[in-house]
């Protein structure tokens, strides 16, 4: 998601990085249902139709309801809509909207009816604001790219209409089969008309009183780098599946790793992440040796990529220009980017926090998860693997499966670096390569994985060849130079590992990051968008582009996915983006009854919404959870094909 999602993410947070953690509810002393927990990273805006950030989003969407949402199975229900219908060609969604949605003020007063008009102003102010998410839309919608292009500037040739009250429609420019998952992201929210201009550039600034509220919480306080407050919306339509009354979040920099548990043995928080490295582990483990749950891994992956056009050199160990040369040049050698993605040990970094029996159960090692569709009866894994012998033999046989490194390789880490350091030095690159990695200092998670990373790769490849040089800055500078730089020339880094959390059912929203016209985290990789430059033209992101825009184009699904899975075997063997860890999979105490909250592979009102989530006073054991999980996973397969059955009624 852009700047990314900002959905793109960062693995500064806790657990895994996500602005706001996994969290839990507990009980008050007064007995009211309170959600106590952490949160990792202040929200820059709570402009939710220009921002397009996990820390943003994240809150948002507790705060305000779009169309539709997710329910317990991953199913998308109407939410604001109170029926939908799409026409036979797939190109027309129109939403009936349910009379008794609100606006109301952080106080709780009522300000308007939620009308039709409010969508069609919310995407017209994101696209007059060119919106962060912009790209999730604008070639969706018909007519929006020539509104945001120039082309016309009359928005009333843009397909969306409001065509009566409580009707809103939008046409789109192909069918998109998933555009019900869309609507579940923040560029698709309403925005009431007369408040957005009483605000004006005040709209969205971090404030309870400087947004409207259509959801299940109203936001009452917010103190940067302390607390973050909610109440539930008392009036709100659907107020009979919110089951907390109250919802605290407390700042936590991680350099406290036993303060969660602690706080939780002690009554504050209901939810724990456990570190098992840390030195007290041992006696939290067998005091609660019945108790400790792995989570399911989610659809967000992570990865490290490189900065390929490198501007900013304020963090940085290098002290030479033909230092900074020389990582440039190598940063766009297929062969030394592969040598990196060989030489890294993903068991041993995922052992850092996550100790030695769970460092698999984070690993992912594809930026689309091997399981978020499947191909003729085969998952979408399996078939990316398939593809592999068409790059090589040291692609063959590779298993891409989470849970598991099938990539850590010394002897291809070094086979690969030599071929790169022929080609290198012909260019009169000097070694070794000094790629500067970024760390918040606050962070021990993060620079206990960091310096693992830098470990197994100077000891695969030599440090007379390869260093890693870890730059340890303050919260600030740390995200300033990287998750919320404005501009790729501000990327102030050789190597960033952020996260990517899918939009939409169709792995689209993932590959479509790297496209060089709009992708959401191209500038990540120190790239802006628009047409391919020379730097994205040396490492092939124009044909990843053509590739991407003809898949995009294919209407079959089975077609669509096989198209897909060769984009995802061009983007392993070109080594851009290097897959690690996913969220999820992590080690936790809790007290929220299993599987009661929102579950979603996509979009976002199902991955940080506290709405449908219930509480126990004790904590859920072990078994426990094996058991709800078990089932949920046959409830789940029943729903969702309930769903997939109900579909066909909405076609008129």
């Amino acid at each position: 998601m852009k700047k990314s999602k900002s959905k793109y993410l960062t693995l500064a947070g806790l657990v895994l990085g996500t602005g706001i953690l996994l969290s839990a509810c507990g009980n008050s002393s007064t007995g009211s249902k309170t959600y106590n927990y952490v949160y990792s990273s202040d929200p820059s805006s709570l402009n939710y139709l220009a921002e397009n950030r996990a820390t943003t989003n994240d809150i948002v969407t507790n705060l305000v309801d779009g169309l539709m949402e997710n329910d317990q199975y991953g199913n998308y229900v109407p939410s604001l809509a109170e029926d939908w219908s799409v026409s036979k060609d797939g190109l027309t969604y129109t939403y009936k909207l349910r009379k008794d949605a609100k606006w109301f003020t952080s106080e709780g007063e009522e300000y308007a009816p939620v009308t039709a008009q409010d969508f069609v102003t919310g995407l017209q102010y994101a696209a007059d604001k060119k919106s962060e998410a912009l790209y999730l839309v604008q070639d969706s919608v018909a007519g929006l790219d020539d509104y945001i292009t120039g082309k016309t500037s009359d928005f009333s040739t843009v397909g969306v209409k409001a065509l009566d009250d409580q009707t809103v429609q939008y046409t789109l420019a192909r069918p998109e089969p998933y555009w019900n998952s869309k609507t579940t992201s923040t560029i698709l929210f309403p925005v009431n008309a007369d408040f957005l201009k009483s605000k004006g550039d005040d709209f969205g600034k971090v404030d309870p009183a400087n947004i409207l509220y259509s959801g299940p919480f109203l936001m009452k306080a917010f103190v940067s780098k302390s607390v973050i407050e909610y109440k539930k919306n008392p009036n709100y339509w659907d107020a009979k599946n919110v089951f907390v009354d109250d919802v605290k979040l407390t700042y936590y920099d991680g350099s406290d790793q036993d303060a969660l548990v602690r706080n939780f043995t002690d009554g504050a928080y209901s939810y724990a992440r456990l570190y098992p490295n840390s030195s007290s582990f041992e006696g939290i483990k067998e005091k609660y040796k019945d108790d400790i749950i792995y989570s399911m891994q989610t659809a967000t992956s992570y990865y490290w990529n490189f900065n390929l056009d490198r501007q900013a050199y304020k963090f940085t160990s290098k002290t030479t220009d033909i230092e900074k040369k020389s990582t440039q040049e190598a940063v766009l050698n297929k062969n030394f980017r592969q040598a990196i993605n060989f030489a890294y040990d993903r068991t041993a970094y995922g052992a850092q926090t996550q100790g030695e029996d769970g460092a698999t159960k984070i690993l992912r090692n594809l930026v689309v998860p091997p399981t978020f569709v499947s191909i003729k009866g085969k998952d979408f894994g399996e078939v990316v693997a398939s593809k592999m012998v068409n790059y090589g033999k040291e692609w063959q046989g590779i298993n891409f499966a989470d849970g598991q490194d099938p990539y850590y390789n010394p002897e291809k880490a070094k086979t690969k670096f030599a071929e790169a350091k022929k080609e290198l030095e012909a260019k009169g690159v000097q070694f070794p390569i000094h790629l500067d990695a970024t760390v918040d200092q606050a962070s021990k998670k993060g620079i206990q994985e960091v310096s693992s990373m830098k470990q197994s790769i100077e000891a695969a490849l030599g440090t007379e060849n390869v260093v890693i040089d870890i730059q340890q800055l303050s919260t600030e500078d740390y995200h300033n130079s990287s998750y919320f730089a404005q501009t790729a020339a501000q990327k102030d880094y050789d190597l960033y590992n952020g996260g990517w959390s899918p939009d939409y059912l169709d792995p689209s929203t993932y590959l479509d990051i790297f496209s060089v016209k709009n992708g959401g985290v191209l500038q990540n990789l120190g790239l802006d968008p628009g047409e391919a430059n020379d730097k994205a033209k040396a490492v092939g992101l124009d044909t990843y582009t053509q590739m991407l825009e003809e898949a995009n184009k294919e209407q079959d699904p089975a077609k669509r996915y096989e198209k897909y899975a060769d984009i995802q075997a061009w983007l392993i063997d070109s080594s851009l983006a290097i897959p690690n860890v996913s969220l999820g999979g992590t080690p936790s105490l809790r007290k929220t009854v299993p599987f009661s909250a929102p579950y979603s592979l996509a979009g976002n009102k199902g991955v940080e919404s506290y709405k449908y989530l219930k509480v126990q006073d004790k904590i859920v054991t072990t078994d426990e959870y094996a058991k709800a999980r078990e089932k949920w996973l046959k409830e789940k397969e029943e729903s969702n094909k309930k769903a997939q059955e109900e579909l066909a009624k909405h076609v008129k």
